[in-house]
């Protein structure tokens, strides 16, 4: 507007020259009150925007603040969820390995069970079928000497035949023939007798006459030896299949715990790594969203940065501009004031004659008229003006006074309302400055506040978790003392019971083999079987204790595997989640430091705002005269002198009419 506004003030002084020689108004007077008129509406139009950009301003701090605390939050959350998604990574791989640990532990047991049940089953099936062949074997057996013996008594026809017998065998055979016993029952005792007497009776020949006399007592004796030996076996039998069902039975009990024990573990381990998946994938997608937020903040942010920047910027451009037409303008009225006032007396001046005496008339009036007005404001200033209107004399140079006091004192309010502008201004700023240096802190020492109780609460359950791990270390270092005791005891013990077995089976084998062979000691033989049958029970006793000590081992070992198994996963679980908790209370130790400093920062600028309020308080604030009541009373000033002008202007009007009448005459 610097060009335009002059060319603008040439128009207006062109339209104004033309309508003051038509209404007989000065035109110099009219272009000065044009400029006046344009300087004011140009600085409320500076006002105006002044305004404008003080709330824009202040949106742009307050959006900044607002778009950079998002974005520091924003950051803060990206990490946390980033070190979630890692925790449960690490916790999902962990329990896969676990997962796959346990299910390879119960293919195992669930196979060694099916094997044990199916030789167990094949064991049972040839003691039933050994069993009920030697029952069969000892009853056909004990009716074969009742049969024979209630022969014998009778004598007879079979008796002669018994002595023409060959042997034991042909003897049995001859006896066989006249008892009633069932053709079944006499094979399968022919038989039997047969197979036991093979490798005795073959290597001798034909019996001697005293061996034959007394054959019926000897095939007897041979029978109850068959019936003795039968029902050792099948003691034999039995206990072998007791001790075999024991074993069975205390293997697949502790295949059967640890089966169910795995298989709860297992679906422990299964709903963890669904619970770890179900959190893993709650992060990511917070991840994700909380990415794409900040993104859209940041580039939010480097927008309104522009944006404010790019509105500073013609802010700037605009306020230059109106100060260089102001002074344009001001310039322009300078250069009119001082350099037409000889041309505009020379052209609207009046002839004096014959009426100077009604000019002083006026004078005399508008300087009373200053004189009153000085008094009535209370104005120095004022009353010099009337003092120096007075000592003027001449007509013109008091109007000159006057315009010159009008236009000093439009400088002044000028001038003051720029000050008012710039306190108004500086006093906003300056307390919205204030308000936001203590929202700030306010915001800072909430977060201090909140960041310090959630590194205390990490620390605290880092504290825990680290007295977890040591209780669990030394529940694991107990189990491994009682561990390395219980299998040192076993070791003690299942030597001592093996080599117990070792010496009674010795035993037995020495007795047995003693009483076999050794016909001459038959009369010890019951108090031999005696001591026999004692053996074998002792021998069964010892197998099935060192099975049940061999089974309790396995139970034992089995048990401290699964545990210690446990403890490891346990220890890697809380190793791992105290490390990320470490981190976590770390990094929110150093966000701490960092929001002190921050708030330390915004105090000491906190500081410096409130000194400069203090300064500019004293400026704008501490003053006997308000800004309201300054404008008031140089309003009525400017007034005042307008009508005293007013006053000589009509007297010029009035001198110019006489002049012409004058003229004409």
């Amino acid at each position: 507007m610097k060009c335009s506004a002059v060319a603008a003030l040439v128009l207006m002084a062109g339209f104004a020259l033309h309508g003051a020689q038509a209404d007989s108004v000065d035109p110099i007077q009219k272009v000065l009150q044009m400029i006046g008129d344009l300087q004011s509406k140009i600085i409320g139009e500076g006002n105006d925007a002044q305004k404008v950009y003080d709330e824009f301003s202040e949106f742009c701090e307050d959006r900044s603040r607002s778009v950079g605390f998002e974005i520091k939050t924003g950051k803060t959350q990206v990490n946390e969820l980033t070190a979630a998604i890692e925790k449960e990574t690490a916790t999902a791989a962990s329990l896969n390995a676990k997962i796959e640990e346990i299910s390879a532990g119960i293919a195992t047991n669930e196979a060694d069970l099916k094997a044990a049940t199916e030789i167990r089953a094949k064991e049972n099936s040839a003691f039933v079928a050994e069993e009920k062949e030697l029952v069969e074997v000892i009853g056909t057996l004990e009716r074969a000497v009742g049969i024979i013996e209630k022969e014998m008594a009778k004598g007879g026809a079979s008796m002669m035949q018994l002595q023409s017998a060959g042997n034991v065998v042909q003897s049995l055979a001859v006896m066989l023939q006249a008892t009633s016993m069932s053709h079944a029952d006499a094979s399968k005792l022919t038989a039997l007798l047969q197979s036991s007497q093979e490798s005795e009776d073959d290597s001798m020949g034909a019996p001697a006459a005293a061996v034959i006399e007394s054959k019926s007592g000897g095939i007897v004796q041979t029978i109850q030896d068959l019936h003795d030996k039968g029902e050792a076996q099948l003691e034999e039998a039995r206990g072998a299949e007791t001790k075999s069902l024991h074993a069975f039975q205390a293997l697949a009990q502790g295949l059967e715990d640890e089966i169910k024990y795995a298989n709860k573990d297992l679906a422990g381990a299964k709903k963890n790594l669904g619970t770890s998946a179900e959190a893993k994938a709650t992060a990511e997608g917070d991840l994700a969203v909380t990415s794409k937020d900040l993104a859209e903040d940041e580039k939010a942010l480097s927008t309104l940065h522009q944006d404010c920047m790019s509105g500073a910027e013609d802010f700037e451009a605009e306020t230059k501009s109106r100060g260089e037409e102001l002074t344009a303008l001001a310039t322009a009225k300078k250069v009119i004031v001082e350099a037409t006032s000889g041309a505009a007396a020379q052209s609207y001046s009046f002839v004096q004659t014959g009426i100077s005496s009604s000019a002083d008339l006026a004078q005399f009036e508008a300087v009373r008229f200053v004189r009153d007005l000085a008094m009535k404001q209370k104005s120095p200033v004022l009353a010099q003006l009337a003092t120096k209107m007075a000592a003027a004399g001449i007509f013109d140079k008091v109007k000159s006074l006057i315009a010159n006091m009008i236009e000093k004192l439009l400088s002044e309010a000028q001038a003051d309302a720029t000050e008012k502008a710039f306190c108004d201004k500086e006093m906003a700023e300056t307390e919205a400055k204030q308000t936001e240096k203590e929202d700030a802190i306010t915001k800072l020492s909430t977060s201090i506040d909140s960041m310090t109780a959630k590194a205390a609460q990490l620390n605290e359950q880092v504290a825990v978790l680290q007295k977890e791990l040591a209780e669990v270390a030394k529940a694991q270092a107990e189990m491994d003392k009682l561990r390395a005791e219980e299998k040192a005891a076993f070791d003690k013990n299942s030597a001592e019971m093996k080599k117990g077995i070792n010496g009674v089976q010795l035993a037995l084998k020495v007795l047995n083999d003693y009483y076999a062979k050794d016909s001459a000691h038959a009369s010890a033989d019951g108090a031999g079987s005696g001591i026999i049958g004692l053996l074998e029970v002792c021998e069964s006793d010892f197998s099935k204790g060192l099975a049940e000590m061999t089974a309790a081992e396995d139970t034992a070992a089995n048990a401290y595997d699964v545990t210690s198994k446990e403890n490891a996963i346990t220890k890697a679980t809380k190793e791992q989640d105290a490390k990320y908790k470490s981190k976590e209370a770390k990094g929110l130790a150093k966000s701490t430091a960092e929001a002190t400093g921050d708030r330390s920062g915004v105090q000491e600028e906190l500081d410096a705002v409130n000194q400069y309020y203090s300064g500019i308080k004293e400026r704008c604030i501490a003053k006997a005269e308000t800004y309201e009541e300054r404008v008031k009373r140089r309003t009525a000033e400017i007034a005042g002198l307008k009508e005293a002008l007013q006053i000589l202007e009509g007297e010029a009007v009035l001198l110019q009419r006489a002049s012409k009448r004058s003229l004409r005459h």
